[in-house]
């Protein structure tokens, strides 16, 4: 049952405890406030992952002054341009010919064509009933040569698909199955690079394979390479439906290993990425002892440093806070709270793991109104002893700490590397404050910013 979050007296809200919680419907759907936390990437930051692409949006005033704002921070203005809708669009039945004429004439103004053009169609658009197949094919042929994409920006749809669900289908359109290259392997579905001491770069390196992520593509026939790899491995729940699509049109088999905190669960994943890379059983289970041995004791140091020190979390640093709580406190650190609006579905074993562990830690919306004030409840001060410690941006906001782990979305951290990275971030957090402020103010970790 929903039920609608309580405030104390000073509003700040009340936490739900791990042992009362509604897994599948923590917290009433609302109207929602978005803390100005700004690490995570949005749309813009994802599309400018394909070299040499051109983003135009075609949408209202209002809506393109963040989109806007974003480029301008990333200091890619050359590649952004934009059409304005107008109040009157939306009955004067010229809808999919002002996206056409207006993306027409931005392209014809450029100097040099560029090979790829991301449209970000609207919500205005989808009332209306666009028919975006006709608008790219005239688009098309007007300009043979640019490959003209789909995309989305439209908030007031989240509940069929998230704009970064969305943006993940978008990202791969252009890519078409190309001559097999049974040496590469394409890792996708990451807006950040993943590390290469990962689990997925060591084994992929024990099989003798190349391994394609878009990070590390520098001109667009680069990124079309991706139509060349033998088989695709993902691991971000959010890029599924996306990389789905894209097995089936390039006709490449697909392994999903998700990210996880879990040893077992990721023993299992090793084992399937083994499988599809041809690698022996023995020289996997030779990996996974030496592996998880640095794992165990880079988590046994980070407990003996930190100590009792209350940790915090929230769901933007990992898709998987749940598990990465269960992890700390079966290391004997102290999470105190989880701030999180919803659990995936994979998260429940994990849930149901830490409750009889620790069924009094406090779980806390980001998105509801009262959340505004939950800021005040510390005063975010550099001392010798940290009087908490935060893994996210968000939760590092909401207890005002300049000690926290600054990630999002796993981070680039995969597998029993990924713990042993975790701990070590863990540490850094602990021992160098940060200036919470200004580093989240910047827009997508990891993207160049004229901030700094």
């Amino acid at each position: 049952m929903l039920e609608a979050l309580h405030t104390k007296e000073n509003r700040i809200p009340q936490p739900i405890y791990l042992r009362d919680l509604d897994f599948d419907k923590p917290f009433y759907e609302g109207l929602q406030y978005n803390p100005p936390a700004r690490g995570t990437w949005n749309i813009v930051h994802t599309g400018m992952l394909i070299p040499e692409a051109h983003q135009i949006y075609v949408c209202a005033q209002g809506c393109l002054r963040g989109v806007i704002l974003t480029a301008a921070e990333m200091m890619l203005m050359d590649r952004m341009s934009w059409v304005s809708l107008r109040e009157k669009d939306m009955w004067n039945g010229e809808m999919e010919s002002r996206v056409i004429e207006g993306v027409a004439h931005i392209v014809e103004q450029m100097d040099h064509r560029p090979p790829c053009v991301l449209v970000y169609l609207s919500c205005m658009h989808m009332f209306e009933g666009c028919d975006f197949n006709m608008i790219a094919g005239e688009l098309m042929e007007r300009f043979p040569g640019t490959y003209f994409v789909d995309c989305y920006m439209t908030p007031t749809m989240r509940k069929t698909m998230s704009p970064d669900a969305m943006m993940k289908n978008s990202l791969y359109a252009p890519v078409q199955k190309l001559e097999v290259d049974n040496d590469l392997i394409g890792l996708v579905g990451c807006d950040r690079e993943t590390d290469k001491t990962s689990d997925i770069y060591s084994l992929a390196q024990m099989a003798g394979k190349k391994v394609w992520e878009i990070n590390s593509c520098k001109t667009y026939k680069e990124y079309l390479d991706l139509g060349r790899v033998s088989h695709l491995i993902s691991y971000l729940p959010v890029a599924n439906s996306g990389v789905g699509i894209l097995s089936k049109r390039i006709e490449r088999p697909w392994t999903y290993a998700p990210l996880s905190y879990d040893k077992e669960e990721i023993i299992e994943n090793l084992k399937l990425i083994s499988q599809a890379l041809g690698i022996d059983t023995a020289s996997l289970d030779q990996y996974i002892e030496k592996t998880i041995s640095k794992a165990d004791k880079a988590m046994v140091r980070a407990k003996e440093i930190i100590g009792d020190t209350p940790i915090v979390i929230d769901y933007s640093a990992s898709p998987r806070s749940m598990g990465l709580a269960l992890l700390l406190t079966e290391y004997g650190m102290n999470v105190e709270a989880i701030y999180s609006d919803v659990f995936l579905k994979d998260e429940r074993p994990a849930y149901q793991k830490l409750l009889s562990l620790k069924p009094d830690i406090k779980i806390y919306p980001t998105l509801d109104p009262a959340m505004r004030f939950a800021d005040n409840q510390y005063e975010g001060t550099i001392t010798d002893k940290p009087e908490i410690l935060a893994i996210g941006q968000k939760a590092a906001y909401f207890v005002h700490s300049p000690y926290f782990v600054n990630i999002a979305d796993g981070g680039g951290m995969y597998g029993l590397d990924g713990i042993r990275r975790m701990a070590e971030q863990i540490i850094e957090a602990f021992q160098n404050p940060k200036d919470t402020k200004k580093t989240i103010s910047h827009k997508g970790i990891g993207c160049d910013s004229c901030l700094t």
